[in-house]
């Protein structure tokens, strides 16, 4: 990977998540990440690990190359206008993870010509395995290599159009919550029919860690393998068929839509 220094302001979660990502990876030097937030404390792990963890924003932008913004929406536009005079054309980057602030909104907050990028990663970035969607207008193909390689560095990573982030953050970032739900439910029905928690949740997480890697290496639709375990009269068609009556998969549909549906 072509060596930037990276800053994340506002490094809440998320910023946390991508900051362990990168060092976990292993290419990436604690030095060349800063880390900004009003309260520095909560970002002392990062910072026992030689990241520079500071509440100076323009320091941040001024010693990096590649600016990872991670302020909530509502605070991105006032922030970036305050800190506009300090990105450098042929220098800096700069990529956006907020919800619903597009490229040109975030154009108009600078005035300097910069590759501008939006993306948006989950926080499975804390173990080296996001889903992260990423759009630009940039034509800058050395820019647009090192965004993807941050993010590769930290998962896997897909180019798509701007019109489509609303809906990448429903499905990538939220998704990690209702994935996660799912399993806290079938935690709970493993209890019921005999096993302890800790038993539960082992079997539970590598059992969605397989099936997530079977559709990832084989590329089969998910009815193709649901079909390999659904035998005639059988106690799996019998339970899907159970959550169907009861709704599962429209629950889940409804949810997702209803996310995407709050973000306009």
């Amino acid at each position: 990977m072509e060596q930037k220094k990276i800053a994340i302001i506002g490094c809440g979660n998320l910023g946390q998540a991508i900051a362990n990502g990168l060092l976990a990876q292993g290419n990436i030097a604690a030095k060349d990440i800063t880390v900004t937030r009003r309260r520095t404390e909560l970002l002392s792990d990062l910072g026992d690990q030689g990241v520079c963890v500071t509440t100076d924003n323009t320091a941040a932008i001024q010693s990096s190359d590649l600016i990872i913004v991670a302020l909530k929406p509502y605070n991105i536009v006032p922030i970036l206008q305050e800190l506009k005079g300090h990105f450098v054309s042929g220098k800096h980057s700069i990529v956006s993870l907020a919800t619903g602030i597009n490229i040109d909104q975030i154009d108009a907050c600078l005035d300097v010509d910069i590759p501008i990028f939006r993306a948006m990663p989950n926080t499975a970035a804390d173990v080296r395995m996001s889903m992260t969607c990423i759009a630009t207008n940039s034509k800058d193909q050395a820019a647009i290599r090192l965004v993807k390689n941050y993010f590769d560095a930290i998962g896997e990573s897909i180019f798509i159009n701007e019109s489509l982030m609303d809906s990448a953050t429903v499905l990538g970032a939220c998704g990690i919550a209702y994935v996660l739900r799912f399993m806290r439910a079938m935690i709970q029905g493993g209890i019921t029919i005999g096993f302890d928690a800790k038993t539960a949740t082992q079997i539970v997480n590598n059992t969605v860690k397989g099936a997530a890697e079977l559709l990832i290496e084989r590329k089969e639709h998910p009815e193709y393998e649901i079909d390999k375990v659904t035998t005639p009269r059988g106690c799996t068609i019998a339970g899907l068929n159970e959550m169907e009556h009861n709704g599962f998969s429209s629950a889940l549909i409804k949810g997702i839509v209803t996310s995407f549906e709050e973000i306009g």
